[in-house]
């Protein structure tokens, strides 16, 4: 199964070749917190927090770890950017590739990913109601659905649903990541499908047994009481053929009697009517 961080470090490892792209995603890295700080347990984030901010020749502070809540608590790592040498910078006048870029920022620097039985689920967790409205609307701009939560103090964008989730990362560049999910649920449907047609088939060969064994119980009564003998040619024959395949279908009836499915099938429904008027 994919596993969250293996998309995540996807996208951590993409290059924006463009100075404005890199420009948008590291405000998109910085979004989340609404400063000039980021904070990150991904060591790959921290890097590309850096890795952005000297190519751009904007001045940053090697990531420094700080622990939370004790010892036992997973280090953040805090990346310190100068916000004012980025610039004023508005999604409005942004053009696609830089909104892109920024989203794959927000993802990097306020995301999670996690993929599990039930499905794969995004979130952004963001310190402020507006940044998470924010992003909510950037995202539905560009088609992609989100729902708005708060949990613990915090405001979060989350998303569900393979659909959606395939095209924000597919908007993001996690080409990988999509290609990995598109595959899965071709698997998935695959193997939905198999298990509908054998269920089918299993629920046909059921009704074929039981018609087969009310035909064969009719057949032994008209014999007992002496009917059988009287009847005409046609269902005698086909009497025999079903005694002779208790097991087979309508289709292999008929092709042994030599009629067509609807014949064969006619004449064992009047042989059960038979079989019932005379226990009447």
């Amino acid at each position: 199964m994919l596993l969250g961080g293996e998309v995540k470090g996807e996208l951590a490892r993409i290059q924006p070749a463009r100075a404005c792209c890199r420009r948008a995603e590291l405000i998109g890295l910085l979004h989340g917190s609404g400063g000039d700080r980021l904070q990150t347990l991904d060591h790959a984030t921290a890097r590309t927090a850096v890795h952005l901010a000297s190519s751009l020749r904007i001045r940053v502070e090697a990531p420094r770890a700080a622990s939370r809540g004790g010892s036992r608590t997973r280090r953040h790592l805090t990346v310190r950017v100068e916000r004012d040498e980025l610039g004023a910078w508005r999604w409005s006048d942004a053009p696609a590739c830089d909104r892109r870029s920024f989203l794959r920022g927000v993802l990097l620097g306020s995301g999670s990913i996690s993929f599990t039985a039930s499905g794969p689920h995004v979130e952004f967790v963001l310190r402020t109601a507006d940044a998470a409205t924010t992003l909510r609307v950037r995202l539905a701009e560009l088609g992609v659905r989100a729902g708005l939560t708060a949990r613990r103090g915090h405001d979060v964008v989350y998303l569900k649903g393979l659909d959606e989730i395939v095209a924000l990362l597919g908007l993001m560049g996690a080409n990988r990541g999509v290609l990995e999910l598109e595959t899965q649920r071709v698997g998935r449907d695959v193997r939905s499908r198999v298990n509908r047609l054998l269920n089918a088939e299993e629920a046909n060969l059921g009704r074929t047994v039981r018609a087969a064994d009310r035909q064969l119980v009719a057949i032994d009564r008209l014999e007992r009481e002496g009917t059988l003998a009287r009847l005409t040619p046609s269902l005698r024959e086909t009497a025999a053929m079903r005694r002779r395949m208790p097991d087979a279908d309508l289709d292999a009836l008929a092709s042994a009697v030599g009629v067509s499915r609807s014949a064969v099938n006619h004449r064992l429904r009047r042989l059960v009517e038979l079989a019932r008027e005379g226990a009447g």
